[in-house]
């Protein structure tokens, strides 16, 4: 199936990626529907792409006039047999499994027999997911980043049995509503992303509980630093860049150093045990009053929208 093919979108799930899932699909002229069981949850979606919108506007991003027609083309609802209309239905549940199965066997049963069922999960295999559905082909993984509306990429996993028509299908329809899908080769926990963020936050973490260097350092060095060329720089670029002569010499010496291990950091586990979670507390790794919460948050925000604003196509070039 072709975009040709794609004319109504169903989005199970309306919280911080479901509605700026669907908002993507309804600036793009789709007939979207966004499904949640929780009433509040849906209002406050409608609400929050209304705000996302507003905020899209002032820096040029989306016509101000074209607002309520945006918003008009999402559907709210609590009834999950409206997924029988769609020609592609995401899920953006919580990262669970269990409950990720038995929304692709329910999904599995109701929907038209061409309709493609992607799972917007982070890290979990996408061949378990569909694991209870009988028509397996079809269903394949598409992993939005947060924020969804500005984040171009999308990850694009097959599970074991997903067909190449569906991937190609996914792939063709993401692009044309502007975003930048990647094939992933492998089912595998973390896809690529993920893999790659979470060993860069391991290292981190065991920096600071080794001693080495404390939280705000560590993340100085990376947004100072590396960072800053990792927008137009990727890791395996910046490898040919210098040298495999000079990245083989320098891994030869460190990576016996680099923390390897396979459960989470004892730091991590004794900061979540006492309450230390973060924004959601107040103290994490560092303090955070709301005030500086907000900052934080303002700061992501007009970065994302800058950097799109002036996104050239020369960032993804081979």
């Amino acid at each position: 199936m072709g975009t040709g093919g794609v004319k109504n979108i169903s989005v199970v799930g309306a919280g911080l990626m479901g509605h700026g899932i669907a908002q993507v699909f309804a600036a793009a002229g789709y007939q979207v529907t966004l499904m949640d069981i929780d009433r509040g949850c849906i209002e406050r979606a409608l609400l929050d792409v209304r705000e996302n919108l507003r905020l899209m506007s002032e820096n040029g991003l989306v016509a101000g006039a074209d607002i309520d027609g945006i918003i008009g083309r999402i559907a709210a609802t609590t009834k999950f047999e409206t997924a029988a209309e769609a020609d592609l239905v995401i899920e953006a549940a919580p990262e669970n499994l269990e409950l990720k199965q038995d929304l692709f066997e329910r999904l599995d049963s109701l929907a038209s027999a061409d309709a493609i069922l992607a799972t917007n999960t982070s890290v979990i295999s996408i061949t378990r997911i569909a694991a209870r559905a009988l028509h397996r082909g079809r269903i394949i993984g598409t992993h939005f980043w947060n924020p969804p509306y500005l984040v171009p990429l999308v990850e694009v996993i097959p599970g074991d049995d997903s067909s190449p028509a569906t991937v190609d299908a996914a792939v063709e329809i993401l692009a044309s509503v502007g975003k930048h899908p990647v094939r992933v080769k492998k089912d595998v926990p973390g896809f690529v992303g993920n893999r790659l963020q979470h060993a860069l936050w391991r290292e981190a973490i065991s920096i600071v509980e080794r001693g080495i260097a404390d939280a705000e350092t560590v993340d100085e060095v990376v947004k100072t630093g590396f960072g800053m060329r990792l927008p137009v720089l990727g890791p395996l670029e910046n490898a040919d860049m210098i040298g495999l002569d000079l990245t083989l010499q320098i891994h030869g010496y460190i990576l016996e150093h680099i923390e390897d291990s396979h459960v989470p950091s004892f730091l991590l586990e004794q900061k979540a045990r006492s309450g230390e979670l973060g924004f959601k507390t107040g103290k994490g790794f560092e303090e955070w009053s709301p005030e500086r919460i907000a900052r934080c948050e303002e700061r992501l925000r007009n970065h994302l929208l800058s950097w799109v604003s002036g996104l050239e196509g020369d960032v993804f070039d081979g």
